[in-house]
């Protein structure tokens, strides 16, 4: 385990884990107390939650993923509908062997790939760095909860 990776969570190792006797790990360390006064950790969640930056990240996701959804599942169900309503074009050769179906289904995994690394690029570069500073924030918010 490296402790300067930024995705540890240290208070959260050890959830829905068995300590021994049939019960639960506590979520905390050892020793911890739980908060007395100020906010809990579902009311700094639910704050992180409904802030700006949060919903700013939730539309980013979105504005990939759904469009992108939507075209693959298109583009998908295109290639079934014409291989079931269309044999003769499907049969069609191309080059030797290799026909017009066998052509549209390599095209589904080139599509997956490309998707895949369209998807990957877009959170780095729109997403990773706004996500991870909500998460720092978020955690040095939690960590002062039991002090």
């Amino acid at each position: 385990m490296r402790l300067d990776d930024p995705w540890y969570d240290a208070l959260a190792s050890g959830w829905g884990e068995l300590d021994g006797t049939g019960g639960f790990v506590p979520a905390g360390p050892p020793g911890s107390v739980p908060p007395q006064r100020g906010h809990s950790a579902a009311d700094i969640y639910l704050e992180v939650q409904r802030s700006e930056a949060f919903q700013e990240v939730r539309r980013r996701y979105r504005r990939f993923v759904v469009p992108a959804t939507l075209a693959f599942l298109v583009w998908y169900l295109a290639y079934v509908a014409t291989a079931i309503t269309a044999p003769g074009l499907m049969a069609r050769p191309v080059v030797g062997a290799v026909n017009v179906a066998m052509v549209a289904g390599l095209g589904q995994f080139l599509t997956t790939f490309l998707l895949t690394g369209a998807y990957a690029r877009h959170a780095r570069l729109r997403r990773d760095r706004a996500a991870l500073d909500l998460r720092w924030d978020t955690q040095e918010m939690t960590r002062g909860i039991g002090r």
